[in-house]
């Protein structure tokens, strides 16, 4: 099973580029715009990582070390997921505790490297970032919560198998809790009107302002990588028909097939939304946001009531 982990990861991994890619199509079709194609994320990637990599004077460890840190902590999520299978290939890893902690990881280093590279406009995409992250994280952590108590467990494993052989357990309390998850993880994917870090028309990039070359290489992957990996955390946890029981091939081969139809319709969705939407101000998304925590909320009182 760990063997299998690995591979889920590194298959998670390689699909980050596409999804990305077929994201820009959509956005262009909507803006009645030719666009590039579905793999042009893979080539701005292999032509970064020819690049000269240039770095600010002032800028530290930190920066350096970001992209692996982002890179290396959703592969560990990626390991823990169960996305083809019931159970987490991970077994004890795949903790929600420890993924969600893994995620503040992700943030934590994504808004230090801002602030570590000296640059005035990466030091307020990462003060975003964190404002972000205080807005969106108690969502995620509630929902997945009201979850887990109603399941009677924080492995995601026994979450996925409980939603998958008896989904009607406190049903008013579950819909609302993966709908009010559905909502933090529209956000965490960085779509608009929620991309307030990286904010590409006044914040060049926001953090990503002072990266080139491999390390900006590593970056995008690294974001594309969450992408995936909070879309296959809903597909796979919350949504788990399709998911297999048992290893086998031909099992295996159909949960597989299943699972990327669905991740397919989560970005296809996310994309029809996100350039549905006008870029509102940033003081205005914690307005948003605790419609989402409210939903959250909402769901916890009906889990205690036992709807």
């Amino acid at each position: 099973m760990f063997a299998f982990a690995i591979v889920q990861a590194v298959l998670l991994l390689v699909l980050s580029p596409l999804m990305s890619g077929i994201s820009r199509v959509i956005k262009a079709r909507m803006q009645s715009r030719r666009g590039p194609g579905v793999l042009q994320e893979y080539r701005d990637i292999f032509k970064l990582l020819k690049r000269q990599d240039v770095a600010p004077e002032a800028s530290g460890i930190i920066s350096r070390i970001m992209p692996f840190v982002l890179i290396s902590s959703m592969l560990v999520v990626a390991m823990a997921l169960p996305i083809v299978t019931l159970g987490s290939p991970f077994g004890v890893g795949g903790d929600l505790i420890t993924v969600i902690y893994l995620f503040a990881l992700y943030r934590f280093f994504f808004a230090l490297a801002g602030l570590d590279s000296g640059s005035i406009f990466a030091g307020i995409g990462a003060s975003r970032e964190v404002t972000l992250g205080v807005l969106v994280e108690p969502i995620l952590v509630l929902s997945l919560l009201v979850i887990a108590l109603i399941v009677g467990s924080t492995n995601l494993g026994s979450i996925s198998t409980s939603l998958a052989t008896n989904p009607l357990q406190s049903p008013s309390a579950t819909l609302l809790a993966i709908g009010a998850c559905a909502f933090a993880v529209f956000i965490e994917m960085g779509k608009i009107p929620f991309d307030v870090a990286e904010a590409e028309q006044e914040l060049q990039e926001g953090p990503l302002t002072e990266y080139s070359g491999p390390s900006l290489a590593l970056v995008k992957l690294g974001l594309a990588l969450k992408q995936v990996v909070i879309a296959s955390l809903f597909v796979g946890v919350l949504l788990p028909f399709g998911n297999s029981e048992i290893l086998s091939f031909t099992s295996l081969s159909i949960a597989i097939v299943l699972f990327l139809i669905k991740l397919l319709v989560v970005f296809v969705i996310a994309s029809l939304f996100e350039n549905s939407l006008a870029r509102g101000r940033f003081l205005l998304t914690s307005r948003t946001t605790w419609v989402g925590f409210g939903v959250a909320a909402l769901a916890f009182v009906f889990y205690l009531t036992g709807l």
